[in-house]
């Protein structure tokens, strides 16, 4: 457990080792220099723990918190090849996704269903919904222990398919996505990212499809992590009413997302359930506080949104 006279320290959840909160206690707290300090502890935190929660920090701001975040990652990240809205704040800085507050977000690891991702994803916490709107994580690690070894060596064999169409009017189009307007810059990271791309004539504009890995191993401790986001593209995943409405409008083939076994086979309910429970069963949830930042390893942990009433203000960075 850590100690300092300036900072006190516990587990959000302490019988699983999950989240470790670091709380200030003096009112002129100068974070930034208490941080940049202690960079190599942090590495070393995360790396055990998976995730950090700086609480009474001194920091109000966006500016405060891209300082802060800054000296701790330098190298933050833009979000190319999105799978969801967000809005970009001035510097690497981005709102969280801008998803309906009535629903929730499944828990998952940033970019996952790609073949690049961030090491690291902050989240700071401005505006505290009047309720709900946590964002809970999960140990990715406990996660990929929990799935049956059976449906994790399958897919670790195969790896996992996304398919995604680009319709104009419906999810995101693939301006916003690819964060750019000419095709040959599309092409070109398809091409860099082996993603197998087709431009088409009618609904669908651009159908994309690429293998990505299902689980990998964590490069400092060397643990075996789940990782991918088949649970969340695959079309089971959205709303009965919003499927089937989608499958009218567009035809099966044609919805924004969806997820296969990397060979092409679809991935039965059944499994993705279980997936689905495996996440269910590690979650861990703690209330927001105005000014909170959690620092998450983004391969160690994953994390999710709530639903929740009244107005919620959570900004993200990335490295």
């Amino acid at each position: 457990m850590f100690s300092d006279s300036h900072v006190k320290s516990w587990f959000v959840k302490p019988e699983e080792n999950g989240l470790l909160v670091l709380e200030a206690q003096e009112k002129s707290f100068n974070s930034f220099e208490w941080i940049k300090e202690r960079k190599v502890m942090f590495e070393d935190y995360l790396a055990t723990h998976g995730g950090i929660l700086l609480r009474n920090f001194n920091v109000h701001s966006v500016s405060e918190f891209n300082r802060i975040i800054q000296c701790l990652c330098p190298n933050l990240l833009d979000y190319v090849y999105r799978s969801t809205p967000r809005t970009k704040l001035g510097g690497k800085i981005y709102t969280a996704t801008e998803y309906p507050a009535d629903r929730s977000i499944p828990l998952h690891n940033e970019n996952s269903y790609t073949d690049s991702w961030p090491k690291m994803i902050c989240f700071f916490s401005i505006l505290v919904a009047s309720e709900g709107g946590e964002t809970p994580i999960a140990n990715s690690r406990n996660i990929y222990k929990r799935i049956d070894p059976a449906i994790r060596e399958k897919f670790e064999k195969y790896g996992v398919m996304y398919i995604r169409n680009f319709s104009n009017g419906v999810d995101l189009n693939w301006k916003e996505v690819f964060q750019t307007e000419m095709k040959e810059e599309v092409e070109r990271y398809c091409k860099e990212h082996d993603i197998i791309f087709e431009w088409k004539e009618g609904i669908t504009e651009l159908t994309t499809k690429q293998i990505c890995q299902s689980s990998i191993t964590h490069s400092r401790s060397g643990e075996k992590v789940w990782f991918n986001q088949a649970h969340l593209f695959h079309i089971s995943s959205l709303d009965d009413n919003i499927r089937l409405s989608l499958i009218k409008e567009l035809g099966e083939e044609n919805v924004p997302r969806n997820a296969y076994y990397g060979n092409g086979e679809p991935i039965e309910n059944t499994v993705l359930q279980h997936i689905r429970d495996s996440y269910e069963k590690e979650k861990i949830k703690f209330d927001w506080n105005k000014g909170d930042m959690m620092i998450l390893d983004n391969i160690l942990m994953a994390h999710g949104r709530e639903p929740y009433k009244g107005e919620r203000k959570v900004v993200v960075a990335m490295s």
